[in-house]
């Protein structure tokens, strides 16, 4: 334990070296609680690198809470396309509707006032509370969690929720209450530069001889996180269906983890493979009728992209059909699928796999 008032050996080393080593990024230069609490949500399992230009484009489409709440849902996923965990996105504008709604547009100015709002959990709250308001609570994330667990060779499962309460007292103890926020910035930054999952800069490091981990010989097993199930793989099989230059989409339904993004008439099997003959029962079953054209020539193999999910991995086929006439109405009523323009499309928020498959493939499934 640190004296009485006095900042421990971890403090002390952290907030000597965050000055000459953190990185120059722009919510670490505003106290405005809506921007700060816009770059928690966007770097949720997204590196910074990646989660940089979506942080600007949003604040430069919703400069406030207020036009961020007012905001159609489709238009913010649009946005958000290519982060992956949709989730955060529509609980992100359900937090600025609520902000506004229920708090006038003003975050709740402590840690337990921002534990109010919708998907706003104990780390993102910290942060707030800390980076915003100056309240001394220390903040828990993936890097404060290894950091912790090397320097003090602690072995408790950090994927555990149990653990949790043991980490937290342990970063609470070392929260040196007057440089609060720079301690939490220093310690995240520490993790994300030094101290990082592999090959972490022990040789230079300023904890090196304070560190158990190191010491011991066992940098490369803390911290200790149980595994994740193996994904299991799915084969999508999707009917790119046009008729008259325009292209048949669907909303994905509620309860779905891409929930209001779209994508084509989808066809899921055992298989990675699907016979012509199956996928001329698939499209008939929705009324199609492939245009003579599609299959006069010798058929290209169907494109195929992988995608990853933390609990699956997704192997799509993309079918390619041009249609001999519309498809009936019927078919629209029971499948949500109805016809887009390549310029409509655009606008639209999509899965990334259907957005890479268009990128790659517009000019191909025009000509099809």
């Amino acid at each position: 334990m640190p004296a009485a008032g006095q900042p421990s050996f971890l403090a002390r080393a952290l907030l000597a070296w965050y000055p000459r080593h953190r990185r120059d990024l722009p919510w670490r230069t505003t106290r405005d609680p809506y921007a700060i609490w816009l770059s928690e949500v966007i770097l949720q399992q997204t590196r910074v690198a990646q989660g940089l230009p979506y942080y600007l484009d949003f604040l430069a489409s919703y400069p406030t809470v207020h036009e961020l709440a007012a905001a159609p849902e489709q238009e913010v996923l649009r946005h958000w396309q290519g982060l992956g965990y949709y989730s955060r996105a529509r609980n992100m504008h359900h937090t600025a509707q609520q902000v506004v709604r229920e708090f006038g547009g003003e975050f709740p100015g402590t840690y337990a006032g921002l534990r109010q709002l919708k998907g706003v959990g104990p780390y993102t709250a910290a942060a707030i509370a800390s980076f915003a308001f100056d309240e001394a609570v220390a903040v828990l994330d993936g890097n404060v969690f290894r950091v912790l667990a090397r320097i003090f060779g602690l072995h408790a499962d950090i994927a555990a929720p149990s653990s949790r309460k043991e980490f937290q007292a342990l970063a609470d103890q070392h929260l040196p209450p007057a440089h609060a926020a720079e301690f939490n910035q220093a310690i995240m930054e520490f993790g994300a530069l030094q101290c990082t999952p592999a090959k972490p800069d022990c040789l230079f490091c300023p904890l090196q001889s304070e560190c158990w981990a190191f010491q011991h010989g066992q940098v490369a097993l803390l911290p200790v996180k149980s595994k994740a199930k193996a994904a299991r793989t799915r084969y999508f099989h999707y009917l790119v269906l046009r008729h008259g230059g325009q292209l048949y989409l669907k909303a994905r339904p509620s309860g779905d983890i891409w929930q209001g993004l779209y994508d084509f008439a989808l066809v899921e099997t055992d298989s990675p493979e699907l016979p012509a003959t199956e996928l001329l029962r698939h499209v008939a079953a929705l009324g199609g009728s492939p245009a003579p054209s599609t299959y006069a020539a010798e058929p290209r193999p169907a494109p195929a992209l992988r995608h990853v999910l933390s609990h699956q991995k997704l192997e799509a086929r993309f079918h390619a059909v041009e249609l001999a006439a519309a498809l009936p109405a019927v078919a629209l009523r029971d499948t949500g699928l109805r016809t887009y323009s390549d310029a409509e499309i655009e606008t639209l928020p999509k899965p990334v796999l259907i957005s890479n498959y268009l990128d790659k493939h517009s000019e191909k499934t025009a000509g099809a």
